[in-house]
């Protein structure tokens, strides 16, 4: 369910309050959500995962992206994957919003755009949609 694309960071389709013990147990220390509330019938709402994040004893932040990526969000992602003690588990839908905004942030504080690329296919997941954005 969980993949992962750094030692830092791993990536999932949509998660539930129901797969947060999982996430911890998988060393998780936070959880990023990246998906804007009513984005998808049947999808929980932020403050019911961000309530079981923090029941776990996990942070939370949400970063919705609804389409395309601003500033503002890589900005907000790159400072949650520094300010976690440990692995972040990002998600959204399908899992390639979240790996997207990974990768610009690593990007945005000097990770190597080819590199990042290169983990991101281990994972599963194709960058060449933001190739131009990653070449710093």
């Amino acid at each position: 369910m969980f993949r992962r694309i750094d030692e830092k960071t791993l990536v999932a389709g949509q998660v539930h309050a129901e797969d947060i013990a999982a996430a911890k147990a998988a060393g998780v220390t936070m959880i990023v959500n990246n998906r804007p509330d009513g984005e998808a019938a049947g999808q929980p709402p932020a403050a019911e995962i961000e309530a079981a994040a923090r029941a776990a004893g996990l942070g939370y932040r949400h970063i919705p992206v609804a389409s395309g990526f601003s500033a503002g969000q890589v900005a907000a992602m790159a400072e949650a994957l520094e300010a976690a003690e440990g692995p972040v588990l990002a998600f959204c839908r399908s899992g390639t919003r979240s790996t997207f905004l990974w990768a610009l942030a690593r990007a945005e504080v000097g990770d190597d755009g080819e590199e990042l690329m290169r983990k991101a296919a281990a994972a599963g997941y194709d960058l060449s949609p933001i190739r131009a954005l990653l070449q710093r």
